[in-house]
């Protein structure tokens, strides 16, 4: 089958620039590539590959002849540009949230489920970021004891809202160390020196749609049934990049801390670091930059029968958004899921 050509919409952006740089640590094999943005950021210059490349305004007609789209441009930029790429035969793999819980769009963690790629009709969804790492480490402990019950709080980086909000941790931090008053923006409190309970908004349930998002797409990533009491807390922490999350499981037989790890460690993409006599344990420092979801503090839970518990980290604008994102295009690759072939009109 003839090499791909290959867009990355909202390029300029901080995981648009992410996708574009782990495209070519990754050799992505394609015949063209074009980047595209907004009409702000439209002829801004992008390197790659040794090449300098002059990023384009996504239009309608910039999708003639793609046959995959990675975007990174928020939920109406993907609404608005979906339905183009679709008619024209390309295919979209969408960073939002816009079509994740769609039934007829496939929910993918690379390496986890991509049996689900063979179902898109055009659109194919990255999962949210605190979701995309943990579906790592769920997804081979389920083939070995069916998952009962899930608890996860997650303390997430700032970076998971964008470069104006790195750059509000940075200035909160000076200001409150040199005593000075500080108008937050992009958080409802403080982030400098403090745990925020909140990221999105509250639901009617009161739980926020972050928190609501790991209920739900776990549920479709792992194919688990509708009735899996699983629930979430998701605080925003002053660190720049890299999510932690706390896990409880319960399983349906007994699974032992050493059987865990043994599990862990043969699996794709993790990296397991647990000797926490020796204060051996992953931290968001470990994660930051590298590919992989590092696992720890692997032990018993003292309150579920069959219960594990454990603590991993990632860097969220790799495995949580940029890298899931280009290894879903070179999955599709791989399995020839593209090219207008077996696509209908959405």
């Amino acid at each position: 089958m003839r090499k791909p050509n290959i867009a990355i919409l909202g390029a300029t952006g901080v995981v648009g620039r992410e996708i574009t740089k782990i495209t070519e640590e990754l050799e992505i094999e394609f015949e063209s590539i074009k980047f595209l943005s907004s009409a702000k950021s439209a002829g801004s210059k992008i390197t790659f590959k040794g090449q300098e490349y002059t990023v384009e305004e996504a239009t309608p007609e910039s999708f003639d002849g793609v046959d995959i789209v990675m975007a990174s441009a928020g939920g109406e930029t993907s609404k608005k540009f979906a339905p183009e790429i679709v008619k024209r035969g390309g295919l979209i793999i969408d960073n939002s949230s816009a079509f994740r819980m769609e039934e007829d769009v496939p929910l993918v963690i690379a390496y986890v489920n991509d049996e689900d790629l063979k179902k898109h009709k055009g659109i194919i969804a990255n999962p949210n970021c605190s979701t995309s790492q943990l579906m790592l480490v769920l997804k081979p402990l389920q083939e070995k004891a069916k998952i009962n019950r899930l608890l996860v709080s997650t303390y997430q980086a700032v970076s998971g809202a964008g470069l104006a909000a790195i750059n509000e941790l940075r200035e909160n931090t000076v200001a409150t160390l040199e005593d000075k008053d500080f108008e937050n923006v992009c958080f409802k409190k403080p982030i400098s020196f403090n745990v925020i309970p909140q990221i999105d908004v509250f639901c009617e349930n009161g739980y926020t749609k972050e928190e609501m998002k790991v209920v739900n797409e776990t549920k479709k990533i792992l194919h688990l049934p509708e009735e899996t009491p699983i629930s979430c807390t998701a605080a925003r922490v002053p660190v720049f990049n890299g999510h932690s999350e706390a896990v409880d499981i319960e399983f349906d037989s007994e699974i032992t801390p050493d059987e865990v790890r043994e599990i862990l460690r043969e699996s794709f993409g993790i990296v397991v670091i647990d000797n926490p006599e020796e204060f051996e344990y992953p931290t968001t420092r470990d994660a930051s930059g590298n590919n992989p979801v590092y696992v720890g503090r692997i032990r018993k839970n003292l309150a579920f029968k069959n219960g594990i518990s454990l603590w991993c980290v990632a860097d969220n604008l790799r495995i949580g958004a940029a890298l899931n994102t280009v290894r879903i295009c070179k999955k599709v690759i791989e399995m020839e899921l593209y090219g207008g072939k077996d696509i209908v009109n959405c």
